[in-house]
């Protein structure tokens, strides 16, 4: 309830401010961090928790517009690849105040610092937990 809550005021304030959409931020967000190959739109989905249609959809649009590049693998023609372009990144960066200031608003300023960081260190087991068990099924 908490963090959808938080999640609906910081999109309203993003859309208030005019930039781009959550959503989208969050995928730029994930390709900037893939560095300049971009990300495989399996891995995209992966990292925005949204499943591989949806994100097609939302690169494809984002492509439109200029903010990404969708390209197909040049050895594997089953495999689609995104990219942020400079318009992408420039979008980011306009994007990130008004999200940071948002979080701020709608969620850090409700915790005491030492709140802050037991909840950051409990997040970062869950996530390294995750990933290591991930990763340990992947084993052979």
């Amino acid at each position: 309830m908490a963090h959808n809550a938080a999640v609906r005021a910081i999109e309203a304030d993003v859309q208030r401010a005019g930039t781009v959409p959550l959503t989208w931020y969050d995928v730029l967000l994930e390709l900037r961090a893939g560095g300049p190959d971009g990300l495989r739109m399996q891995e995209l989905s992966d990292r925005v928790l949204l499943s591989r249609t949806r994100v097609s959809r939302l690169v494809d649009e984002m492509a439109r517009v200029g903010l990404v590049r969708k390209q197909q693998d040049a050895t594997d023609k089953r495999v689609n690849w995104a990219s942020i372009t400079d318009q992408g990144t420039q979008a980011l960066r306009d994007t990130a105040p008004v999200y940071m200031r948002s979080i701020h608003r709608h969620f850090s300023t409700y915790l005491t610092e030492d709140e802050a960081h037991v909840l950051a260190e409990a997040l970062l087991r869950v996530a390294h937990g995750d990933r290591a068990e991930v990763e340990w099924r992947l084993q052979p």
